[in-house]
């Protein structure tokens, strides 16, 4: 049986991840720090297990430590060429990778299954399907 792969990368194309398999989550955040991160109004990341994600090109990439308000640490890998965030592993889910949703080829049919932190989502945005969990 073949696994599908998909494929994410930065702008400038010099880091490139493949993922194999489905991922954990498909995961919608409208939390300060994802809105921040992802420079909208909420950030959409996709979490793949460690093993499903295979990088090139990460000697070009560089790491920042965020402690949120729960003493969780999170590393924020960006590229240091373009500037892209590219991936983020955070606690608990250290063992994870979370990649931003726009940084996946066309075509990856990834749809997001989860909305979390939704009493801080912008009064107009609407997350929308039958399969999506909303949680406040």
């Amino acid at each position: 049986m073949t696994k599908i792969a998909r494929r994410a990368a930065c702008r400038c194309g010099q880091i490139r991840i493949t993922c194999t398999g489905e991922p954990i989550r498909v995961s919608v955040c409208h939390c300060r720090e994802c809105k921040t991160r992802s420079g909208s109004a909420f950030a959409a990341q996709v979490r793949f297990s460690a093993e499903q994600v295979r990088i090139t090109g990460e000697d070009h990439a560089r790491m920042w430590q965020f402690t949120g308000e729960s003493g969780n640490t999170a590393d924020f890998f960006f590229c240091s060429i373009c500037g892209s965030g590219v991936w983020y592993r955070a606690r608990p889910y250290h063992d994870a990778y979370a990649i931003p949703l726009g940084n996946f080829e066309p075509g990856h049919a990834l749809v997001p299954d989860y909305s979390v932190f939704e009493e801080r989502k912008e009064p107009w945005v609407s997350i929308t399907g039958k399969a999506i969990e909303h949680y406040d």
